[in-house]
């Protein structure tokens, strides 16, 4: 970037303790606290989900910030922005409601397992309510940090609505990869409901066949730089991001293990 990033935006799909432990979740509880404590500033954002305890969580809604709506498929959306606290770790986490989107209790498949037919939906509503979100902070993020499947449309609004803003004049964008891929296509309109400002046809080319793996192929399309985050990637997804000229963090087992994956997480947001 030239100099060193000092504001870092992460957009999460899990953190812990509001999801149960898991390998996102984890990153999305230990990351902020570790490049917090790095002396970078930081916001996180995640999605409120249904099984999500408010009153155990002490979650308040955030009156100034929520009150707007986001149009999804010729459908007002109204945005409602809460807020909480992990106080071990002196991090603040903003969420990202709706009562249609994400008020029931699972996270993104019934009880019988089906995936959610309007997770197509669920996503673009979470990327513009963080982007809209923080253009309402007026807090200009270096680096914008996503995790999970679900912050997988946000790199392309950054880069073809949003780039404009002064708020995110100077923002880039770092993907992490994860083996959290969606298996169950998204729906045949997905392409048509991602339309949205200045979006074309032809920057969402990979949504002709709306797979998770497509999906995520579109987000590192639009990003600066890419982490595998996990084990086991998809063969030709590792593919295409090494075919894109941008950084790449391999994952490393043993940082993980030790403790160490923060400092190379720390050090990568400066080569973006």
């Amino acid at each position: 970037m030239g100099e060193t990033a000092k504001k870092i935006l992460f957009v999460n799909s899990e953190i812990y303790p509001y999801l149960p432990e898991s390998p996102i979740a984890t990153i999305g509880r230990r990351l902020p606290q570790g490049i917090q404590e790095r002396r970078r500033e930081i916001r996180s954002f995640m999605p409120r989900y249904g099984c999500i305890n408010e009153r155990k969580n002490q979650l308040h809604e955030v009156i100034r910030l929520s009150g707007m709506n986001i149009i999804i498929g010729d459908v007002d959306r109204p945005l409602i922005i809460k807020v909480a606290s992990i106080a071990a770790a002196r991090l603040q986490v903003y969420f990202i409601d709706n009562e249609d989107y994400f008020r029931r209790k699972q996270t993104y498949c019934d009880d019988e397992g089906n995936f959610f037919a309007d997770n197509d939906e669920r996503a673009i509503f979470f990327a513009r309510g963080v982007l809209e979100t923080v253009k309402k902070l007026r807090w200009a993020p270096d680096i914008i940090h996503c995790h999970g499947w679900i912050s997988h449309i946000l790199p392309l609004y950054l880069k073809k609505v949003y780039k404009g803003d002064p708020i995110f004049a100077n923002s880039k964008i770092v993907l992490s990869l994860y083996d959290d891929t969606p298996s169950t296509p998204f729906g045949a309109d997905f392409r048509k409901l991602v339309a949205f400002g200045k979006v074309k046809p032809a920057d969402t080319v990979e949504l002709e066949e709306p797979t998770g793996i497509n999906l995520a192929k579109l987000a590192a399309r639009y990003s600066d730089g890419v982490i595998y985050a996990a084990d086991g990637l998809d063969a030709g997804l590792k593919a295409y991001c090494e075919g894109l000229s941008v950084p790449i963090l391999p994952f490393h087992p043993a940082a993980m293990e030790d403790g160490t994956w923060l400092d190379e997480y720390n050090a990568f947001y400066d080569k973006v």
